[in-house]
């Protein structure tokens, strides 16, 4: 009887090929711009919070509302505004408060003592209610601008600002390689999902496997809008939508009336701007320039997903009061609505509250696997030993520390806070 022949089954050599280069694109990529990546991560996530910490740091801002008070006229608050900049000479835009207590924020796009910097307007607050100036200062000169800045320009510019579409482009291919690199193949799925606990390396590559795992969705968003904001140019191109990125103020748009003594003053022209929006909301008002020049009324419908920049915007002759021009964002072809998704969606606010955490969170992510990859790459050079994790021991000193601060706490209240409290009670009664 013959001897039975088994196929000899050979794993083709392109797949360790594939998988050589996947571990090789991940590995120098983290190597050459990892830091940079965390760095745009870790900016990104405060630049969520940006308002918050603006008022956080910055208390003269807080708009004390009294009983009764009501919002002065447009146009009062503007001649208020003119008077204590009186040597800006160009168009002013007013952005309207969110809040009760929130300010008026005024911006001069090119003051003189910026005038060669890429982006440095002036930014004067004004109290709503009264006028007065609640604070005036520079873009890149607080702490919250400056880290905006960085997110988005590096401080370096325009130049900066290439360098950040490029490293949007990296990161993406960075996430495939490692979501690449992941995947295990069916039959050993199931030990991706395993902590080894047993050493602080093998926990750490554990920890950046899953990590990378529970992130790349957000990251990939994260990457992909950020690249296209940084560099408009492609994605207008490819959806038609020339003039809409981030931060475009749309077409020059200009007055045909002729010049007479009375120009349309602010309050007219949001009264006209609405009229084709009656429910919308005034966001910004833009002065014109020059006897050409329009009034730009920026607004936002109910609808739109933008919640800061939003596109509902109309142009108003300075000196017939006509509309002339509207950009209605319900007209907005697939293109320029997939357009107008780009900031809402890397800022977080197209998901509220809950998605802006959740970008805060993912922001922080960069900088934790990049930690974590350097520390198994350097075990795997021979550089870092690694080290046993004493879970007991650990557990044992983290409870005395509680207990320790415990202690402190229960001596901090009886010897300071409770005697205040029985002072106060009888000073009270008294």
């Amino acid at each position: 009887m013959s001897e039975l022949q088994y196929p000899i089954i050979v794993r083709p050599r392109f797949r360790f090929a594939a998988r050589r280069i996947w571990v090789n694109c991940h590995v120098w990529l983290a190597l050459t711009a990892g830091l940079l990546f965390a760095l745009l991560g870790l900016t990104g996530s405060l630049s969520v919070y940006r308002e918050e910490l603006e008022g956080l740091l910055n208390p003269q801002l807080r708009v004390t509302v009294a009983e009764g008070a009501e919002v002065l006229p447009i146009d009062k608050l503007y001649a208020m505004l003119r008077a204590a900049e009186p040597n800006r000479h160009g168009a002013w835009t007013l952005e309207m408060p969110r809040a009760a207590d929130g300010p008026i924020t005024a911006r001069f796009e090119k003051p003189k003592e910026s005038y060669e910097q890429f982006y440095a307007p002036l930014m004067v607050s004004l109290d709503p209610y009264t006028g007065q100036v609640l604070d005036r200062r520079f873009w890149g000169q607080t702490l919250t601008t400056w880290i905006m800045d960085l997110h988005t320009h590096l401080r370096l510019a325009a130049t900066g600002r290439t360098v950040v579409a490029w490293l949007g482009g990296l990161l993406m291919l960075s996430i495939i390689s490692g979501l690449g690199l992941w995947w295990p193949g069916r039959d050993r799925l199931g030990e991706v999902f395993r902590l080894r606990h047993a050493s602080l390396v093998k926990l750490a590559f554990d920890l950046h496997r899953w990590l990378g795992l529970i992130s790349a969705c957000g990251l990939l968003i994260l990457a992909f809008t950020g690249f296209h904001l940084a560099y408009p140019r492609l994605l207008e191109t490819i959806t038609a939508a020339d003039g809409m990125g981030h931060g475009d103020d749309g077409p020059a748009v200009r007055s045909t009336g002729v010049p007479n003594n009375r120009p349309v003053n602010l309050a007219e022209a949001v009264l006209v701007a609405r009229g084709p929006f009656p429910k919308s909301e005034v966001r910004r008002v833009t002065t014109p320039v020059g006897e050409l020049g329009t009034y730009r009324i920026n607004l936002r419908q109910r609808d739109e997903i933008n919640q800061h920049h939003p596109f509902t915007t109309v142009w108003v002759d300075r000196w017939s009061g006509q509309i002339r021009d509207v950009r209605n964002p319900h007209r907005f072809s697939a293109g320029q609505r997939f357009t107008t998704w780009l900031w809402p969606l890397h800022t977080g606010e197209a998901f509220g509250a809950t998605g802006r955490f959740l970008w805060f969170l993912t922001g922080l992510t960069p900088a934790l696997l990049y930690i974590s990859g350097l520390l198994h790459w350097s075990y795997r050079r021979g550089w870092l030993a690694d080290r046993a994790i004493d879970w007991p021991g650990l557990a044992e000193r983290g409870g005395n520390a509680c207990r320790a601060g415990a202690s402190r706490m229960r001596g901090w209240l009886a010897n300071c806070l409770l005697p205040m409290l029985r002072d106060f009670s009888a000073k009270w009664r008294r």
